[in-house]
């Protein structure tokens, strides 16, 4: 901070501004100066026309810098910040300074009167670097303020009180081994919290302090450099590398921080392979099996990953004709199979030169040499009893059939494949569930038939010859024999006579009725065609004639036409076949022709109306029988429901059966239309009923609705009676009462018939059309026509009714005039 020398009036003021000029000298004068003078300052700029302008500066009331303050005091007073001034402030203590912002009055007190301003707490930097507060003067007399407030700011000045810190660590890091000298390994940083801008406090350097001569680093990157050529991973993988920064520069004073850094060599392919040692010998018995390993090699490689990988060789021609060489990527040996059988009577020795090399080279390290090593192998082939072996894989061998029981099939030949050459035997494997067809010689290996073989049984004959050697019977071989058994013509041919041959009646003479033909069992080469024919030594056949093909098939013909089924309906026809075979071998079939009527309009023959029964089995006798019997049930069945409808009931029950009978009429009527329920006429005009005479327990004949109403011809209608339509109607119920106890031609059952009668005089007319039975309607029904087809049926009826009581009025007022 820079002070005015004018506002150092006192020895005290004067060397703290001594203290600000040499604080504002370290700070290369970044502190403003912020003072207010009484005198104003002239200023002459010259104008653009050479005219003098005066400038006059106002007057500023404060005098003050920007002020610091050194974090971590540890003193036990207060520390000193600074002092705050007004040049208003004439020394009469009437002004007074009031200090507000951050920190004031907690970390910042200011003497109200003398303005000097203390902090109470040691303050950190790292924390909080500085601080904005507010200054200002005011009278103590009128108590108000002399300036307007005004902000200054108090810095904390930065002390060397951190030490440089690694953000991690211990780190871990890598580089391929051989690599050159310089090259970049891995790079530290550390922080210092210390202001970067006030000395060096925050200026790192970095050393090292463990890992040398191998790495160095770089004082102010803190790069990690390799500093000794061709380290080799193999001698040493691991290193443990220590890193130390220190502030002010590393100067002595300064504080440090250090770190641990992992190195790991990564592997490089610098080291070929190489065998342990220069041959190698196996011991292989002639009896390995192709495809097998018979030996192993290994040579070592002290890398590691892909660049530990081989490939092993065979360079020599003849051991890799009959060996070959493989790697097992578990173990990395080289695994030695056997690629041809070995036979120690031909060859007993085998050299192999064996080489082994890398599958992936680094060009870089070429010149380090190459990187291949061979060796050689050397093979020893070990003699083994062998069984016998066989001079063919397997056997195929022929024998007719029928042939003579010792008859030879064949010879199998099997030798000793040792040097001692030992005698071989022969055997013939038996299995329990088949026959025994064939026996061999056991010195000679013929092969002979011990039963006779049917070609049309088993054609084929699969059976296992064994070998086994005299000295050693232990060892054994074995191969198949297959024998294929020849055919002679000894089946004569057949023809089928399962099936009948339909013959329809309506067959016409010259007709072909069916085409037969016949099956061998021999060989096609034995019988390739068939001729046909009938018995010799038989008179000619009337009926039908048989007509060869020439093609292994013929013809039955009829001789005559209408074949009558009940004239004669089975046929018996002798064929005989023969084939051209040698010898030639013949046959006589007996063919089994049935006469049927045969359906009209299909290719197929079949029996109409018989198919079902004969696939039945059932004679003509046996049909006849049943149907009798299914008609005797049916007459006995009819003759029974026609006894039971005939059978009456007495009227008069017995004086033995005496029981009381209830009889329960439920009829109910049927309204206005119901023409079979109590005619209300009667009870209206008693004569009428009178001459009618309805008995209840007879169905009356079919009346139409309207037949009550309408008088019939040739009587009197009700209105010409001379019994009173005006009769008392209770008067009438007696009488009927007294008709019905007195009727002897009603059933001799209990009955009740109930009378009721209400009276008459109804001042009310009654709506039921029942009244106008005996009246005419005056309605024109014609006109039902013209409504539509719906009412067509209506109006016929109606318009019917209307003309026949028309005719009847007419005719009886005729009668009555005459």
């Amino acid at each position: 901070m820079k002070v005015n020398p004018r506002s150092c009036l006192c020895p005290v003021l004067l060397c703290l501004c001594f203290l600000e000029r040499g604080y504002e000298a370290s700070h290369h004068g970044q502190a403003k100066i912020i003072s207010r003078s009484h005198n104003a300052t002239h200023n002459h700029n010259q104008t653009k026309d050479g005219e003098t302008e005066i400038h006059h500066r106002p007057k500023r009331g404060w005098i003050w810098n920007q002020f610091f303050v050194l974090e971590e005091h540890i003193g036990p007073d207060a520390q000193y910040v600074g002092k705050l001034h007004s040049n208003s402030d004439k020394g009469d203590g009437s002004v007074r300074y009031i200090l507000s912002g951050e920190g004031a009055g907690s970390i910042f007190i200011i003497n109200e009167v003398t303005g000097d301003i203390h902090a109470t707490k040691s303050l950190d930097r790292e924390k909080k670097s500085h601080y904005v507060l507010h200054a200002q003067a005011i009278n103590l007399n009128t108590n108000k303020p002399l300036e307007p407030e005004s902000e200054f700011i108090i810095k904390v000045q930065d002390i060397n009180d951190n030490a440089p810190k690694f953000p991690e660590g211990p780190f871990v890091t890598s580089v391929p081994e051989m690599s050159e000298v310089g090259t970049s390994v891995f790079q530290v940083t550390a922080t210092d919290a210390d202001d970067p801008t006030y000395g060096n406090s925050a200026r790192v350097v970095y050393s090292i302090l463990h890992g040398q001569p191998y790495f160095s680093v770089d004082p102010k990157s803190g790069i990690i450099r390799t500093a000794l050529a061709d380290m080799d991973r193999e001698a040493r993988e691991h290193y443990s590398v220590v890193i130390q920064a220190k502030d002010m520069a590393g100067q002595v004073g300064g504080l440090s921080g250090s770190t641990t850094v992992n190195i790991t060599l990564t592997d490089v392919n610098d080291n070929p392979p190489k065998f342990p040692q220069k041959n190698y010998q196996v011991f292989v018995p002639e009896s390995a099996q192709v495809g097998k390993p018979v030996g192993k090699m290994k040579a070592s490689d002290e890398d590691i990953g892909i660049n530990a990988e081989i490939k092993y060789s065979i360079l020599n021609p003849e051991g890799a004709g009959m060996f070959s060489i493989s790697t097992d990527k578990d173990t990395r040996e080289g695994v030695i199979t056997l690629r041809k059988p070995l036979n120690y009577e031909k060859k007993k020795h085998y050299s192999l030169h064996i080489a082994a090399e890398n599958t992936h080279l680094d060009p870089h390290l070429t010149y380090l040499g190459s990187f291949k090593d061979d060796a050689t192998l050397k093979i020893t082939v070990g003699d083994v009893d062998e069984p016998p072996i066989f001079s063919m894989d397997y056997y195929i061998m022929e024998v007719y059939e029928n042939t003579r029981v010792g008859t030879e099939v064949g010879a199998v030949t099997a030798r000793d494949p040792d040097s001692k050459n030992s005698p071989v035997r022969y055997f013939i494997e038996q299995r329990e569930d088949k026959a025994v067809y064939f026996d061999i010689e056991s010195i000679s290996g013929v092969i002979r038939t011990t039963q006779l073989l049917d070609r049309e049984d088993t054609p084929w004959h699969n059976i296992t010859v064994m070998a086994t050697e005299e000295d050693n019977p232990s060892l054994q071989s074995h191969v198949p024999v297959t024998v294929q058994v020849l055919d002679v013509n000894d089946n004569p041919p057949m023809i089928n006579t399962e099936d009948e041959i339909i013959i329809c009646e309506s067959t016409r003479a010259g007709q072909v009725i069916q085409t037969i033909t016949a099956v061998d069992k021999d060989d096609f080469a034995n019988g390739k065609g068939f001729s046909f024919s009938f018995p010799g030594g038989i008179p000619a056949n009337p009926n039908f004639t048989i007509k060869d093909n020439e093609d292994s098939t013929a013809s039955i013909i009829a001789r005559r036409r209408r074949f009558h089924r009940l004239t004669q309906e089975l046929y018996e026809l002798p064929v005989v076949v023969w084939d051209d075979g040698e010898p030639v071998l013949s046959s006589t079939s007996t063919l089994m022709l049935r006469v049927c009527s045969c359906q009209r309009g299909t290719r197929l023959k079949i029996c109409q109306g018989e198919a079902f029964l004969s696939s039945a089995g059932l004679s003509t006798g046996a049909l006849i029988a049943i149907l009798l019997c299914v008609l005797i049930l049916l007459a006995i069945v009819i003759l029974f429901i026609t006894l039971r409808r005939s059978k009456k009931e007495p009227l008069i029950i017995s004086e033995e059966d005496i029981r009381e009978n209830v009889v329960t009429y439920d009829d109910e009527g049927g309204g206005e239309e119901d023409t079979e329920a109590f005619d209300i006429i009667a009870l209206r005009n008693p004569a009428a009923a009178e001459e009618l005479k309805f008995r209840r327990d007879v169905r009356p004949e079919c009346i139409r609705p309207w037949s009550s109403r309408r008088p019939a011809r040739g009587r009197h209608s009700p209105s010409s009676l001379d019994i009173d339509e005006e009769m008392d109607i209770g008067e009438f119920i007696k009488q009927r009462v007294t008709e019905a106890d007195q009727d002897t031609s009603v059933p001799p059952y209990d009955s009740l018939q109930t009378y009721a009668y209400e009276g008459q005089g109804s001042p009310a007319g009654s709506i039921s059309s029942l009244g106008s039975a005996g009246a005419h309607s005056e309605v024109d029904y014609n006109s039902l026509d013209d409504w539509g087809p719906k009412f067509e049926k209506i109006a016929e009826l109606y318009g019917e009714e209307v003309e026949t009581a028309s005719e009847s009025t007419e005719k009886a007022e005729s009668e009555k005039q005459t």
